[in-house]
């Protein structure tokens, strides 16, 4: 009976642990979209024009940036130093990079700075909480709990940019979101440091790769920065693009150079089994790709084709986020059962299908349905999101099972890593070729000299004006879903490398690496305080 006891108050504070661990993940996935819906409030607040929105971007792409950067040194500093430990120290940064951000005045540097310093601080939850889940639940309990946490960080998306709109509107400014965070913040960290222990589990403490940190954080900022283009209108790259990405290859030169010769490595594949990890991966940067695409393109559809602009658009939206986090809590249950190549592998393909569907929208769209009863706007958007959610839970859990528990963290934080740098990468080359096309299929157009025309004429060419227009729209957007399609499918054949069945990570080395072998960890790990 004490044995009873024992176990169900074990299973109590994993479950409150990980429970916490989410809502810090929750808390930053929420202010990474929390701008899209006052994105009009910054710019007005900064005096910028809403026709110069490229201007405001470094709002969007600090955030970004500094999630990916900080990200694969910080969970190594998790499987150092313990989760709790870099959980508290990343909601502290978090906090001040609120502070930042909501006392940057009309400084889009300072606003963009403050941003940066939440990312990098917000970027380590995710990855940390996955690792904890690592920690805490042996493998054949462990997809379905990953499959929360990645459910946890799709519903900051869903609820982000609303939640926004939400905050602006009851404290009266845009500026109001960011200091909410400060008490949230201290709420999370009281909650963190009472629920999760001290060290989830013993692992060898080793050292810290500060200076591979440090080159790989380089790499990936210069690819960021060599991508961001102010005037898109002229060339796929800024000026200083080609010199940037020239940077961000030295950098990753240098970095893998001091990999192979380092003691302590930041990426360190020993024990691990390269080929479902790499597979993993690789799905995750196509993955990440489609994600940052829909929810960059979907919504200017709304606003330039379907006349739903400003919070309109967001709920137009919403169809496909509120499928992300249902597939995903699905996928992290069927993996147990499935195996994760195969739930990877269908997630892809049904959102390459979603996305083939999107591309052939027609200009009445709203107005179509599906059998006579489900909408195809909305049918086509959950169909995408549903398939992206599917590949959380098996990408997350190959990685995890593929490395040894003291790899936990990197592991995680590679996975996540190469999702944001699909989604940075992926819609900056996108849309960036997007408006090239819009400006080759509109460069023979001129606006119409209405002036001096019967009020008929006048109606006429503006209409036909106004048409091609949307023609034009219309093919850019087709062209950018199905490229997202072919990344899909890319992703697709990236996940056929992974695991064949549950229970099996390709090797009996890997079986060894990441999985206990104790009786009890058949229903978790336990708590150490």
């Amino acid at each position: 009976m004490a044995v009873i006891e024992r176990a169900a108050t074990g299973s109590a504070r994993r479950r409150l642990a990980i429970g916490v661990g989410g809502a810090t993940v929750l808390l930053a996935a929420l202010d990474a979209y929390v701008v899209v819906g006052v994105l009009t409030d910054i710019l007005d607040a900064l005096h910028i024009a809403t026709n110069r929105l490229e201007r405001v971007t470094p709002v969007v792409t600090g955030f970004l940036l500094g999630y990916i950067a900080g990200m694969p040194l910080l969970g190594s500093l998790s499987d150092r130093f313990g989760r709790r430990a870099v959980l508290i120290a990343c909601l502290i940064g978090f906090a001040a990079g609120s502070a930042v951000t909501a006392a940057s005045g009309d400084s889009i540097w300072l606003l963009a700075s403050g941003r940066a310093l939440q990312g990098l601080a917000g970027g380590a939850l995710l990855p940390v909480t996955l690792a904890l889940a690592g920690d805490l639940w042996a493998e054949q309990r462990r997809a379905g709990v990953l499959g929360v946490v990645g459910a946890a960080q799709e519903l900051g998306s869903v609820l982000g940019p609303l939640y926004g709109v939400g905050i602006a509107a009851a404290l009266g400014s845009w500026r109001g979101i960011f200091w909410l965070n400060l008490p949230l913040a201290a709420a999370a960290i009281v909650l963190v440091w009472v629920a999760l222990p001290k060290r989830a589990q013993e692992v060898p403490t080793r050292k810290t790769d500060v200076v591979g940190g440090l080159l790989l954080a380089v790499s990936l900022g210069a690819a960021v920065v060599a991508l961001y283009n102010p005037d898109p209108e002229r060339a796929v790259l800024p000026p200083w693009g080609g010199w940037a990405l020239a940077g961000a290859g030295v950098a990753a030169v240098l970095f893998v150079v001091w990999e192979m010769r380092a003691r302590t490595r930041l990426v360190d594949l020993r024990g691990a089994v390269p080929r479902p990890f790499f597979a993993a991966l690789g799905a995750s940067f196509c993955a990440g790709a489609a994600l940052m695409v829909t929810l960059v393109d979907v919504e200017l559809v709304a606003q330039t084709l379907l006349g739903r602009g400003g919070v309109q658009g967001t709920l137009v939206l919403t169809r496909f986020l509120v499928a992300l986090p249902v597939g995903a809590v699905l996928g992290g249950w069927l993996v147990g059962r499935l195996g994760e190549r195969v739930v990877a592998v269908a997630g892809l393909l049904v959102s390459a299908l979603g996305y083939v569907l999107i591309a052939g929208w027609p200009a009445d769209v709203l107005a179509r349905q599906y059998l006579g009863v489900l909408p195809r706007l909305d049918t086509d958007l959950a169909i995408a999101g549903f398939g992206l959610g599917l590949v959380i839970g098996p990408l997350s859990a190959a990685v995890l099972r593929a490395t040894p528990p003291a790899q936990h963290g990197v592991a995680s934080s590679a996975v996540v890593v190469a999702r944001m740098m699909g989604m940075l990468i992926g819609v900056a080359a996108l849309t960036a070729w997007g408006l090239h096309r819009f400006h080759e299929l509109t460069a023979h157009l001129n606006i119409p000299l209405v002036f001096g025309k019967p009020p008929d004429e006048q109606r006429r060419m503006l209409d036909a004006y106004k048409a091609a227009v949307q023609a034009a729209l219309r093919t850019e957007y087709r062209e950018i879903f199905l490229a997202t399609a072919v990344i899909c499918v890319v992703g697709a054949a990236c996940a056929l490398l992974l695991s064949g069945r549950p229970g099996r990570a390709g090797s009996d080395e890997a079986a060894g690496a990441g999985q206990g072998t104790d009786r009890d960890q058949a229903e978790g790990r336990p708590l150490e305080a």
